[in-house]
C-alpha cells in the first residue's frame, strides 16, 4: 500500500498515514482531496498471491481465491472459516451463501473440479463487493446474485461482462472486472460509485478490453524504495523469521468445528 501511495500520490513512505474504518477497511488518512476526490484501495491475499487494487474516484474492492481440493478451508469477510472434507459436503455447508440461480450455474459445470472452480469465482465476486462497500459480519450473501459471463475465463485476460443483482434488481452502477491469473487463482475487482459522488466520466471503467490489469512484483520490488517508518526491532525480526513459512493444515475438523 505504501509503495502504491508513494508512487501515485507522491507522498513519502514515512509521511503516509493509514487508518481503518469502523468495519476494518484500511484507508489513507492524509488529506489528498486536492489530488483525488476519493482515493481508495483494497488488498486481498490467498494461495500464492497478494493483490491490490486502487481507484482515485470510484469505490473499489478486490478479492482473490485459490481453487483448493478437500480438505477445503474458506475464510469469509465475517471472520468465519468454513471447511469440509469433500466437495458435495462443502457445498451443503455453504448452501445459504448463494442463491438458487448461482448454485444452478455452479453445479452445471461438467465435473466436481470445475464446479469447485466456479464456486470460488462466485465467492471472489461476492467478497469484492462486500469489501468495496466496507461491510462484513451480518450481511446476507443471498441479497447479492451474480450472473457470470463468460462461463470460461482465459488466463491473463480481463473480463467485465458479469452483472450483479442486489435484492433482485440489477446494479448498473457497479462493474466487476474478473481475471484468472493461472489455473487456480481467480481475481474479482468491484468498482462502484461512492454514495453521493458525482461521477466525472460516463463509463464506470475506462480500461480497454483485455488490457493487462496486474503487475507482478516481488518482495524486493515492493521494498526497494521503502523508507523505515519505525526504529529497527531486531528481536521482532528474529521472532518473525523463526515462524513456519506455511502453517500445518488441520484436515480432521468436523462440521461442528467449522461452524
Amino acid at each position: 500500500m505504501r509503495k502504491l501511495i508513494a508512487e501515485k500520490l507522491c507522498i513519502p513512505w514515512n509521511e503516509i498515514h493509514l487508518q481503518r474504518t469502523s468495519k476494518g477497511k484500511p484507508f489513507l488518512a492524509n488529506n489528498v482531496l486536492s489530488i483525488c476526490s476519493n482515493y481508495n484501495f483494497n488488498v486481498s491475499h490467498q494461495g500464492d498471491y497478494a493483490v491490490l487494487a486502487a481507484e482515485p474516484e470510484l469505490q473499489v474492492g478486490i478479492d482473490i481465491m485459490k481453487t483448493n481440493l478437500p480438505g477445503i478451508s474458506l475464510c469469509h469477510s465475517d471472520g468465519q472459516d468454513y471447511c469440509s472434507s469433500s466437495i458435495p459436503n462443502f457445498f451443503h455447508i455453504m448452501k445459504r451463501q448463494f442463491t438458487e440461480t448461482e448454485w444452478s450455474v455452479i453445479k452445471s459445470m461438467s465435473n466436481e473440479w470445475m464446479q469447485l472452480d466456479m464456486f470460488h469465482r462466485h465467492w471472489a465476486l461476492k467478497e469484492s463487493f462486500l469489501k468495496a462497500i466496507g461491510v462484513g459480519i451480518g450481511f446476507n450473501l443471498q441479497r447479492i446474485e451474480f450472473n457470470v459471463s463468460p462461463l470460461q475465463l482465459e488466463i491473463g485476460k480481463v473480463y467485465k461482462k458479469t452483472k450483479m443483482l442486489l435484492d433482485g434488481d440489477e446494479e448498473e452502477e457497479w462493474t466487476f472486472e474478473e481475471t484468472r491469473l493461472d489455473d487456480h487463482h481467480h481475481i474479482a475487482v468491484a468498482l462502484g460509485k461512492q454514495e453521493g459522488f458525482v461521477q466525472k466520466h460516463s463509463d464506470v471503467c475506462s480500461m480497454e478490453p483485455n488490457q493487462p490489469q496486474f503487475t507482478l512484483l516481488t518482495f524486493e520490488d515492493l521494498v526497494a524504495s521503502g523508507i523505515p517508518v519505525a526504529p529497527e526491532d531486531s528481536a521482532y525480526w528474529d521472532n518473525f523469521c523463526s515462524k513456519l513459512e506455511s502453517p500445518v493444515k488441520q484436515n480432521s475438523l468436523s462440521r461442528q468445528d467449522c461452524l
